[in-house]
């Protein structure tokens, strides 16, 4: 299916019913098919077509959501800009993406100032909201088109069979080098929706809340919600104030939020107050989520949270952890899978691979490899990177893991996050994990840091709950008791917060570049016992 076809797919259940909801205002499925339309003829008047990257750069908007599903109506491709990289990045992934067109919201006008004149090949330029220097209003944009043609999609070519057309590129971010760009076919996400459907509880037409950005999770997710008929609820900012009132007013059935926002739900005020009794699955993913909190959410926030576990490169679902699965058949908690990323989702096949590609069995640590048509189509422009990523016939995602005796799924850690101290493996991953159960601890990271003595010494960031204090050397005792002494944290910094990424991950790149720069103390502890 074409991304434009879940929202036709929608319609065709009822097109009166509501589409896109925000601030109040409600589009049903017909009058979002129209303006879809309407920006499919507006692009073709551009001379954009087949193949042709567009870019959006926008935060949370229904309008700029709308014209992801108008650039699949012509056949050409989805580029998600994050608005919350540097003038830089977006510009070498504009520049990458060959991207012919750009449609930008207003508050990112001085970025789009900065670096247009460096892409030449970026010759529309339309702004969503307001009148900018050099770009098209949106009313000029669709003034041609007040009669939408509601032409039939764009052909496909004889050489280009169902599934395998190019339907979004997508950067990795760039934090190890040059950003990459995944290319996703419509065979990707295809996958990925019947996985999720397939997964996770819809009953009736869900009404989906849309706080995390619709340029990563939050946004695919759409796709099922909108084959299933459902009501995308979107949310401009994020807040867990308003979140919490959407979720009540609304009468919201599905959402996701990355671990970093849950734990500011849980410490919110107003939680056990609000009536969250519409849900139905509460997906949670994007980072390791700590079973105390998580636990702590089933019971306050109720039996529907829902893991899921991918990437860029693998959408979403390699592997997944249903409601049910949270408990035993008795109904009480199963605590032992809560660290776990669920089983290996129905579409996707996962192995552990040693460094020489073996397989391994059971049990066994190494990296998490994956096979299936869920896995991208590789990077764009860069064969030595796809070939990189696709050694040994597997698309290996970098994660460190196991797979235990009944299936399920254990990521112990990225393996550039590993920390290497006295000549001892660190997981940060377990360390956070532990200082997690902390009650006075709302969230934290785990890094490595040069160290004369240890190569690198285990440094912990923590976040603290609100009103709440750590005396010097708890945390370390807190760990050390639980991890022993190899594994607890050489140095505590605790910060007011922690920098997050605009889907919710905690920048740890971003941590160990202040830390370094303030050159730490290296206090010079007992050996590791």
């Amino acid at each position: 299916m074409r991304l434009a076809d879940y929202l036709d797919k929608g319609a065709d259940v009822d097109p009166s019913a509501p589409c896109l909801t925000t601030d109040g205002t409600t589009s049903t499925y017909a009058e979002v098919q129209v303006l879809s339309h309407r920006i499919a003829d507006a692009l073709r008047a551009q001379g954009i077509g087949r193949g042709d990257p567009v870019a959006i750069l926008s935060s949370n908007d229904p309008t700029a959501f709308t014209t992801v599903f108008g650039i699949s109506r012509v056949g050409a491709v989805w580029c998600p800009i994050n608005p919350r990289n540097e003038a830089a990045e977006n510009r070498e992934l504009l520049e990458l993406f060959g991207a012919r067109a750009l449609v930008f919201q207003s508050a990112y006008a001085g970025l789009v100032a900065t670096i247009r004149d460096q892409l030449p090949r970026l010759t529309t330029l339309v702004c969503l909201d307001a009148a900018v220097d050099g770009a098209l209003t949106w009313a000029e944009f669709l003034a041609a088109t007040e009669a939408s043609s509601l032409a039939p999609p764009a052909p496909r070519p004889p050489d280009d069979p169902a599934g395998t057309g190019l339907a979004m590129l997508v950067g990795t971010g760039g934090t190890t080098g040059r950003p990459k760009a995944v290319m996703l076919t419509e065979g990707n996400l295809e996958a990925m929706t019947a996985i999720t459907l397939m997964s996770y509880p819809f009953e009736d037409r869900p009404v989906y809340l849309a706080l995390a950005p619709l340029t990563h999770a939050a946004g695919v997710l759409c796709f099922p919600v909108l084959a299933r008929g459902g009501e995308i609820v979107v949310m401009r900012t994020p807040d867990v104030g308003s979140f919490l009132e959407h979720v009540a007013r609304h009468r919201v059935t599905h959402t996701f939020l990355p671990p970093t926002l849950i734990y500011m739900l849980l410490a919110h005020p107003e939680l056990d107050a609000t009536d969250l009794g519409s849900l139905q699955c509460f997906w949670y993913g994007a980072a390791p989520m700590s079973p105390t909190r998580l636990e702590e959410a089933l019971t306050r926030i109720g039996p529907v949270m829902a893991q899921l576990f991918g990437q860029t490169e693998a959408p979403m679902m390699i592997s997944t952890l249903a409601p049910r699965d949270h408990f035993l058949p008795d109904g009480k908690v199963a605590r032992e899978r809560l660290a776990s990323a669920g089983r290996p989702s129905p579409l996707v096949r996962v192995a552990i691979m040693s460094e020489d590609g073996a397989t391994l069995p059971r049990g066994g640590r190494g990296e998490i490899v994956v096979r299936g048509s869920l896995v991208m189509a590789g990077y764009f422009r860069n064969p030595a990177a796809s070939a990189e990523a696709s050694i040994h016939g597997w698309h290996r995602t970098g994660d460190i893991g196991y797979l235990d005796e009944d299936g399920f799924l254990f990521i112990v850690d990225r393996a550039k996050d590993m920390v290497i101290t006295g000549g001892f493996n660190v997981y940060s991953t377990e360390v956070e994990q532990a200082l997690m159960q902390h009650p006075s601890v709302q969230d934290c990271a785990v890094i490595g840091l040069p160290d004369d003595k240890w190569g690198e010494r285990v440094t912990a960031v923590v976040q603290l709950l609100p009103g709440r204090r750590l005396a010097p050397g708890e945390a370390e005792a807190f760990v050390k008791e639980r991890l022993g002494s190899v594994k607890a944290p050489k140095q505590v910094e605790i910060w007011a917060d922690l920098p997050r990424s605009k889907v919710g991950k905690v920048l740890k790149t971003d941590i160990k570049a202040t830390l370094v720069a303030q050159a730490p103390h290296r206090p010079e502890d007992c050996l590791p016992e």
